[in-house]
């Protein structure tokens, strides 16, 4: 819990002394182990998130490896990750990037849509 561990003072090098892997990632990423062209590019965004991870994304580094396991291993029993796949794509509902647009349209931003009427070009109805 995000706010729990605000509460209790949430130190990252705690989370860290216990992940040894996460370390050698951060610390590699720091010192431009994947960008030798430009090996301090990346050096203040690791600082940052050592200094000021304010989503907890190290303190939930290690459960999200267990759970990568997890699905690694399930992924490995292909009757029960097509069957799970196939419950999430059933239960995933109704979806498109329209109808997201239009409800943040009159929702958040409080705006009616407007019907455009997109006739083509002179030239493209020549090519037809």
């Amino acid at each position: 819990d995000v706010e729990q561990l605000w509460r209790e003072g949430y130190d990252t090098a705690r989370f860290l002394a216990e992940l040894p892997e996460l370390q050698l990632a951060l610390n590699q990423i720091r010192t431009g182990f994947f960008n030798p062209s430009d090996p301090g590019k990346f050096e203040g965004f690791v600082d940052n998130l050592i200094s000021n991870d304010r989503f907890c994304v190290i303190a939930d580094f290690g459960a999200y490896c267990a759970e990568q396991e997890r699905v690694a291993d399930l992924y490995m029993d292909w009757v029960t990750w097509t069957e799970k796949c196939l419950l999430n794509i059933a239960g995933s509902g109704k979806f498109t990037s329209d109808r997201t647009i239009r409800q943040y349209a009159e929702d958040i931003w409080k705006v009616r849509s407007v019907e455009v009427d997109l006739k083509p070009a002179a030239d493209e109805e020549t090519k037809e």
